[in-house]
Order: structure tokens, then sequence, then C-alpha cells
């Protein structure tokens, strides 16, 4: 039986590490698309995780059960919604949308979570002061994107550019409700499994949309370790881990996180400017995150007292 979520301080600090693991993924896929094409970025991230994450898995031991063979089904369409069906959707949308849409896409995800986890996850009741604090962290992100969220781009397929997004969105929204009602299993062998299981499955996919892959450059391979071991591998066992402990729609507030992680980042680093709508966004997206999660922040700060 799936217990009721348990956020800790540890909680907190490994999502606060993901938005900005994540947050800083975009640069690095920037660069790493001057000498590769989309579908087979998303195979040598996927690929370069799996046998980081399998390698690990066997060093620690390699054991696995799970029971049925319905959890090993479970586990199957999991892994293909973790990781490479919205992989390959968010590659071939965002060709025919603006960066601003996709990123309002991702932030949708956690509102595609709260009435998943209302009915499949116990604990994760929808309450009024949830709902509230996450329609207000999600005001925050399109604040923070501004009006190109809802620019059009004129392309003849945006139309389906967008469904892409969103079922992207949807994708992770599912298996993280997924994720969390899998039975009890060692989260290095959850993260490789499903790592692999994507492998399997975008790596055909990249043969038969791009042909074969090209020769990258050793920078181009330089990136593609980094994304593969740190945004991927790394940060899909957090995924995982948070998940497992405090639940989907505590890990969805990774997502209004991302955005405001992005900006921040490329002014740091890529001298971009700074919109002037960033203050109000941080207070809209931080306030929405506390009053979310205002009991178990109340469970943090005053336990034992």
């Amino acid at each position: 039986m799936t217990q009721a979520p348990d956020i800790t301080a540890k909680s907190w600090l490994m999502i606060a590490t993901l938005g900005l693991v994540w947050g800083a993924t975009f640069m690095v896929i920037e660069l790493s698309l001057r000498g590769i094409t989309p579908f087979w970025l998303a195979t040598a991230r996927i690929s370069f995780a799996a046998l980081l994450t399998l390698t690990i898995w066997r060093i620690m031991g390699g054991r696995i059960w799970l029971g049925e063979g319905s959890a090993w089904g479970a586990l199957a369409v999991t892994g293909v919604l973790s990781t490479a069906l919205p992989f390959m959707l968010l590659s071939w949308g965002q060709q025919y949308v603006t960066s601003g849409f996709a990123g309002v896409s991702m932030a949708a995800v956690v509102l595609m979570v709260l009435p998943l986890a209302h009915v499949f996850v116990p604990g994760e009741r929808m309450t009024q002061r949830r709902v509230l604090g996450f329609l207000i962290g999600f005001a925050g992100v399109v604040v923070l994107i501004g009006g190109q969220a809802f620019d059009t781009t004129g392309a003849k397929l945006e139309g389906w550019g967008r469904l892409a997004c969103l079922s992207a969105a949807c994708c992770y929204a599912t298996s993280s409700v997924m994720m969390r009602k899998l039975p009890a299993i060692d989260p290095y062998a959850l993260a490789a499994l499903q790592l692999s299981i994507g492998t399997c499955v975008v790596l055909p996919a990249a043969l038969i949309v791009e042909g074969p892959p090209p020769l990258p450059s050793s920078e181009t391979l330089f990136y593609l370790a980094l994304l593969g071991l740190v945004p991927t591998a790394a940060a899909n066992l957090l995924r995982v881990l948070v998940i497992r402990s405090a639940g989907p729609v505590f890990m969805g507030l990774t997502n209004y996180q991302v955005p405001l992680w992005s900006v921040i980042l490329g002014a740091v680093f890529l001298h971009e400017p700074l919109p002037q709508s960033l203050l109000l966004a941080m207070i809209l997206i931080l306030g929405g995150m506390g009053l979310s999660q205002y009991g178990a922040l109340k469970r943090l700060f005053f336990a034992g007292r």
C-alpha cells in the first residue's frame, strides 16, 4: 500500500537542486544542438545516463524484485513516459512553438498532477489552499515568461507543436503518479531500469526520424556527457527519490523553479537581460509554493516546539 507523502528538509533541498540543475540544462542543450540533431541528442543523453546508472546499480548488487508481472508492465510504461516519449515530443514540438509556450507547458505539469494524484495517490488530496497555491505559482511563471508565452510563430504545424509540448507535460505528470504507486524497489534500480527502457525506445526512433547519427566534435561530446551525467542520470535519481518519498505533487514544484533559474543563469553566464517582471514573478512563484505546501512547512519549522 502506498504510504502518505513524507516531506522533510531533505525533500526541499532535493527539489531546489533539481530546479537549479534543470534550469541550467537549457544552456547546455543550446550548445549541444550546434553539433547534433534533436533526436540523437535525446538518445545520447538517455543512453549515457542509462549506462552510468546501470553500472552503479551493478556495483551495488543489481538486484530487483517487483512481484507480479503487472508491476513490470507498469515499470515499462513509466520508463517510456518519464524519458523517451516526452524528450521526443519536446524536441519535435519546439521546432514550431515559441520557447515561452514550451516553458508554460512544463510549468503546467503540476496542474495536471493535482487531479491525478487526488484520485490515485493516498494523502495527495486537492485542498483549496493547495490548488490556490499552485495557481499562484503558475501565474508567476506566466509573468516571468511574458507575452511570448502566447505569441504565435506562424508555423504551419504550430498547433501540432503545441499539442506535442502539452502531451510531453502530460507524460511527466502521469509517470510521476505511476512511479509513486510502484511496489517497493531500490531507487538506483528504478532509475537505471527507466533510463534503459527509454533508451530502447528513443534509439530506433532517432534512426527512423533522423537517420544515422552525425559524428560529433569533441566539444559536443563533452556537452553530451555533461547532459547525460548531471541533468539526466543524477537528476533522474533525485526525481525518483522525491516522488517515492514526498510524492508527485511535491515533485511538481520543481517545474515552477526551472524557468526562474533559466532566466537568472542566462543573465549571469550568457549576459542575457533580466526581465522587469523577475521580482514579481519570484514573489508569486515562491509565495505559491509556500502556500501550496503550508502544512509541510508548518510541520518542518514547528516540529517539536
